[in-house]
């Protein structure tokens, strides 16, 4: 009698951060997101909110700070609420190129909620940082509450509870 292999572990999680920025009337950003290996982008659900992983012993309110800085420019804002519990979601199945997602079955996230307080005008989806790639090809401010119908399926849960933890800040 021969053992069996063990069966194959499952991939783990990534640490991520999702950003609802509002601006003054309640609306929040959204980009048109570029495909980002497992991260496929669907036609006619191209839109999401900032996000991004977690450096390691980085509090919540920092990489949502740093990620919004490193997809938009944006960087005066201030903080209105986070949330205590880490949401889960499965990148889609994929067949492309190996990209650096591909080490993970898909992304655990806390959200950070933060109020736009600059100038539109700093707003720079083209120049990222070094070592950064650009997120997002057109953005716009839209209701909370029409983003579920308009995100990737694979991530519509974690808007939904992004809609019920925030949806106090939002344009009624």
């Amino acid at each position: 009698m021969t053992d069996a292999p063990p069966p194959e572990a499952p991939l783990p999680y990534r640490p991520n951060v999702g950003i609802a920025l509002f601006n003054a009337a309640g609306l929040v950003f959204a980009g048109t997101a570029v495909n980002a290996g497992p991260e496929v982008v669907v036609a006619g659900h191209e839109w999401q909110m900032p996000q991004g992983g977690i450096d390691a012993d980085e509090d919540i309110e920092a990489a949502a700070r740093r990620e919004l800085w490193e997809e938009t420019g944006i960087a005066d804002v201030s903080l209105l609420a986070v949330t205590a519990d880490w949401w889960p979601y499965e990148f889609p199945p994929y067949g492309g190129r190996r990209h650096k997602l591909s080490a993970f079955r898909g992304q655990t996230q806390r959200w950070a909620a933060l109020r736009f307080e600059g100038d539109e005008a700093a707003i720079d989806l083209t120049r990222p940082p070094p070592g950064c790639v650009v997120e997002f090809t057109s953005w716009a401010w839209v209701p909370l509450a029409s983003l579920p119908a308009r995100v990737m399926p694979h991530k519509r849960a974690n808007y939904e509870k992004v809609v019920e933890a925030f949806g106090r800040f939002a344009a009624a």
